[in-house]
């Protein structure tokens, strides 16, 4: 297997300062580029499409989340730094570069990515024919194939088609976002020698696959070549000059200010409309369009031809439609199966109330443990339990397999009062939001859109339950959505208590939250953000500094998505130059470099790439010995310290900080699915060194969770003692 030392740059080696009397703070080369430290990240999956040791159909897949990745970053990132050349903006960001400079860097490390990625789906699609998946193009197709796909062009996919005439008297047609586009230029036929340009829109998405299934076997033909070779069914006796495919990528940053809106929910519905006819920022042709057809395209979607216009040679367009073929049922070419176990404490009765209040608080490990047998079953109990009176919620995201929007509707028709906090301008699910905030209203649940000018992106749940001795409340608290499809795929944390303390601070949230009315709150554990939480972490970090010596050498561990916030990334210099040790396992941006002489020496940056998606965000503090351990919704970024309503929760109990100690060592001991990060910014790929460091940390999860749920199935059936409690066997 072919193994790289340093990924290709995607950040400009800078000169390192050489003694601390040397280093400023405020020097640019000190701090990483947000968009290029992301770039590096989407590189970093796409060396899992090329790892051999990876089975086929998943590499497969990593290619598809690369492409996918890509259109999201062109629609936000490059999107939002188009906006700024455009309103003039020159202001350098604290890495040293103007929103123009960001773009160029980008487009160099975006065509560096698709070129590697176009080499990697070769090799991918060599490797698949060996067994019999082939994606194959009509000069190798038989008469029989053929027949079949013009009668299935003529049944499926021709009524769905209307061309779109290109010429003095039809104006250039808006051309919708990522969607695939044939450009026809066709002759008329007996008009001497009159010519036109046609675009035809290809239909995909809903019941219409990408890739049309020849029978009897796993051969697929792309649905534009099936469109192509029968283009004379459409625009019959026409002479076809040439054809070319393209696609267009639109700006989705079209968010209004909402302060200045009577109705949010209007407003938010109109931001939709304008995003689909939003400003394009990217036309991706395949390679045989000639230079006049391309500068038309790019002059009428005003785009610079020479910057705007990626060329994908002869290959696929989209290459994130390649997801239908990872569904292939071949399991020997997928990973093993692995169903998510029941954690172990939540099997030994029939009320989780009781369970969290008599040995609880539980820590949850999604997708390794259930997100339906805890997550949902504590809302589902909660709307069933008649000594519920109340449950609250924040919502960000969901999907229509989860059970959350049943449950809580469940709940208000139980007569419980019922609050749920809707995050309308989640991006890219806007709309399904809207429809889930409108079902809950029309059950009687009370929507409230959370506080003007702050996205909620907490995740908590709050319970008001009339117990035995009173009320008492009851609390979930993640780091991920409510959303079963993600807790499959994303390594998520979340913690079941019925600490009151957490509780009277939740009530204080959602009192919040509900009214929008700021007085001085009082929160006794929570670190809830924009209010409280950056100036929590700054003082720990402080504390740490304060604290650490030669003999008691500080410790600061983060994990996280993100370190892009300036303040906390100068904090964690401040601390490590003073010998702190800072241990940082950031997914993707990250801002901070490691291993500077004389400034981050005692610093290292892990990434794990694998399997599942990295999304868990905790936050340690060695403090002397007294040590802290935090969860939340929350990364180390500037919109979520300063411009969302994040909630982040200390863990408290033995057992489950050791959970989370196991949690973080692994990951950082992880040379399967690990990264390092050099002090110039790049990567370095974790070699394994013996047999037992081929088991990545995801792996040893996995494996930790089928032990749990073993040990309890020989509790179940009375072979085994349960512990004191049920947790440590975790």
């Amino acid at each position: 297997m072919k193994e790289p030392n340093v990924l290709p740059q995607d950040i400009d080696d800078a000169t390192e300062p050489t003694a601390p009397e040397t280093i400023d703070l405020n020097d640019a080369a000190l701090y990483l580029n947000r968009e290029l430290t992301w770039l590096a990240f989407n590189r970093r999956v796409l060396y899992e499409a090329e790892d051999s040791r990876n089975p086929l159909l998943e590499r497969l897949k990593f290619l598809a989340i690369v492409s996918s990745n890509l259109d999201e970053f062109f629609m936000k990132r490059i999107g939002g730094l188009k906006q700024q050349v455009g309103a003039g903006m020159t202001v350098k960001t604290v890495d040293g570069r103007t929103p123009r400079e960001q773009i160029a860097e980008c487009y160099s490390a975006v065509r560096e990515q698709e070129q590697a990625q176009r080499e990697i789906f070769h090799g991918l699609r060599g490797e698949l024919a060996a067994h019999e998946i082939e994606i194959v193009g009509y000069d190798a197709l038989g008469r029989d194939d053929i027949d079949f796909l013009r009668a299935h062009f003529h049944d499926f996919i021709f009524p769905l088609i209307t061309p779109q005439s290109i010429d003095s008297a039809h104006p250039f047609p808006f051309i919708s976002n990522l969607s695939l586009n044939l450009l026809a230029h066709v002759r008329f036929p007996d008009q001497e020698g009159r010519s036109s340009l046609a675009r035809i829109k290809v239909p995909t998405g809903g019941n219409l696959p990408r890739f049309i299934k020849l029978p009897g076997r796993n051969h697929f033909v792309p649905v534009e070549a099936v469109l192509r070779n029968n283009l004379d069914m459409l625009m019959p006796e026409m002479e076809v000059i040439s054809m070319h495919i393209f696609r267009v990528t639109r700006n989705a940053n079209t968010e209004r200010n909402e302060e200045h809106a009577d109705d949010l929910l209007s407003m938010i519905e109109s931001e939709l409309r304008d995003r689909r006819f939003a400003p394009i920022v990217r036309l991706q042709i395949q390679g045989d369009m000639d230079e006049t057809s391309r500068g038309m395209l790019a002059a009428e979607l005003g785009l610079d031809q020479n910057e705007d216009v990626f060329n994908a040679g002869g290959d696929m367009l989209a290459m994130r439609d390649l997801f239908q073929l990872v569904g292939i049922d071949a399991p020997e070419l997928h990973d093993e199966p692995f169903q998510a176990v029941d954690h172990p404490d939540l099997s030994q009765g029939t009320n989780i109330f009781h369970l969290i209040r008599d040995r609880g608080p539980f820590l949850l490990q999604h997708p390794y443990e259930s997100f339906g047998t805890s997550v949902e079953r504590f809302l589902k109990e909660a709307a069933l339990d008649p000594k519920v009176r109340a449950i609250k919620m924040t919502l960000y995201r969901t999907s229509s397999d989860t059970q959350v929007i049943d449950n809580l509707v469940r709940a208000a028709r139980h007569g419980k009062q019922v609050a749920v906090v809707v995050e309308l301008k989640a991006r890219f699910d806007e709309a399904a939001n809207i429809r889930w905030a409108a079902r809950m209203e029309e059950a009687g649940i009370h929507v409230t859109y959370g506080v003007v000018g702050l996205k909620t992106h907490s995740k908590i749940v709050l319970v008001v339950r009339n117990d035995y001795n009173g009320i008492r409340r009851y609390l979930h608290i993640g780091t991920g959505n409510y959303h079963a499809g993600t807790a499959r795929l994303y390594s998520d944390l979340g913690i079941l208590t019925n600490d009151q303390d957490l509780g009277r601070d939740a009530t204080e949230l959602f009192n919040y939250l509900t009214t929008g009315y700021t007085p001085e709150r009082y929160y006794r554990k929570l670190l809830p953000a924009p209010k409280v939480l950056k100036v929590a972490l700054l003082a720990r970090i402080q504390r740490e500094r304060s604290l650490h010596s030669a003999d008691k050498p500080g410790l600061i561990q983060f994990k996280m998505n993100a370190l892009e916030d300036v303040d906390i990334t100068r904090a964690l210099y401040e601390a490590s130059r003073e010998g702190v040790r800072v241990d940082l396992i950031a997914r993707d941006t990250c801002r901070f470099r490691p291993g500077v002489s004389g400034l981050s020496e005692s610093a290292q940056v892990i990434s794990i790439v694998g399997r599942f998606l990295e999304h868990t965000r905790i936050y340690y503090f060695q403090n002397g010995g007294d040590e802290e351990y935090f969860i939340g919704s929350a990364d180390c970024m500037k919109r979520n310290l300063e411009s969302r309503v994040e909630v982040v929760t200390p863990v408290e109990g033995e057992s489950l900080r050791q959970e989370l100690r196991e949690m973080l060592d692994s990951q950082l001991a992880d040379y399967r699915n690990g990264w390092e990060m050099q002090s110039d910014g790049g990567y370095v790929k974790r070699v394994p060194r013996d047999e037992a460091e081929e088991i990545g940390s995801q792996q040893s999860a996995i494996e930790r969770a089928k032990a749990r749920a073993k040990q309890t199935i020989r509790y179940q059936r009375g072979k085994t003692r349960w512990p004191v409690a049920g947790r440590n066997l975790r």
